[in-house]
């Protein structure tokens, strides 16, 4: 399975996934599908560190469509609960900035990953590289990335045991696990203390939990080749389904 395949699967799953908010509003088959898509975009991060030959234009061209698609983002992620109409996206977006702590869009994920790989990589003593990069992961989750923790510290596992698909394999299990875990245990203090029935939540977690591990099986098919070259597609495509999306809320609200 080429490159070119996996970043296929991976945009059709995620826009399973964004899909599903839209039609449904809350976790559902779509969801569970669009599952696969947030470790093969990690993976994928791992494998252009290796493949690339200008990791500053890489860096820089994460970081400029992190800014770029962070709008769109919001309007989809803030809209999935009410819809932002458009005379009042100004407004609103200052406020979500300014008075709360909004969700960073997925690229600002990626580009913190790869950077806690390019510092791993110059640090000579790779006990501390893996410390210094556990910070990083640590830096996700306190500025709100997409995914947090969890999401920069599988990109960080995948470089990590690039070269032992087993131990890969079995590190991203015990990550993945650990935070669905997390996840459910947050539930519990949130919200079975208070009398409310959480077992379907559980249900849901434990679906969604298998669901993201069964990405493992492509990025274990992955053979190494590029494939067709779309370097940019998922760059352009991801801010554009997004605002598609938010249309779309606006028409059917």
């Amino acid at each position: 399975m080429s490159a070119f395949v996996l970043k296929m699967i991976a945009i059709i799953s995620m826009t399973f996934d964004h899909t599903g908010y839209l039609v449904f509003g809350e976790f559902s088959y779509f969801n569970y599908i669009g599952r696969l898509a947030f470790p093969i975009f990690a993976f994928q991060i791992s494998q252009g560190y290796t493949h690339t030959k200008n990791l500053t234009k890489y860096f820089s061209r994460l970081c400029i469509f992190a800014i770029i698609s962070q709008v769109p983002f919001m309007l989809f992620l803030y809209s999935s609960n009410t819809v932002i109409p458009i005379s009042k996206i100004p407004s609103t977006l200052y406020s979500l900035i300014t008075t709360g702590n909004p969700t960073l869009n997925i690229f600002f994920t990626l580009a913190i990953g790869l950077a806690a790989i390019m510092v791993f990589d110059k640090i000579k003593y790779k006990s501390l590289g893996i410390l210094v990069g556990i910070s990083f992961a640590f830096l996700g989750h306190y500025i709100n990335v997409d995914y947090g923790f969890y999401g920069v510290i599988i990109i960080l596992l995948f470089y990590l045991f690039r070269n032992n698909k087993l131990i890969m394999a079995l590190s991203f299990i015990l990550v993945t696990v650990l935070n669905y875990i997390r996840l459910v245990w947050s539930l519990y203090t949130n919200f079975y203390s208070k009398g409310i029935d959480i077992s379907g939540y559980i249900t849901t977690y434990v679906i969604l939990c298998i669901c993201t591990m069964l990405s493992l099986f492509c990025i274990c098919l992955y053979n190494g080749k590029k494939g067709r070259n779309t370097k940019r597609l998922l760059y352009f495509f991801y801010p554009i389904h997004l605002l598609l999306i938010y249309f779309c809320f606006l028409m059917f609200s």
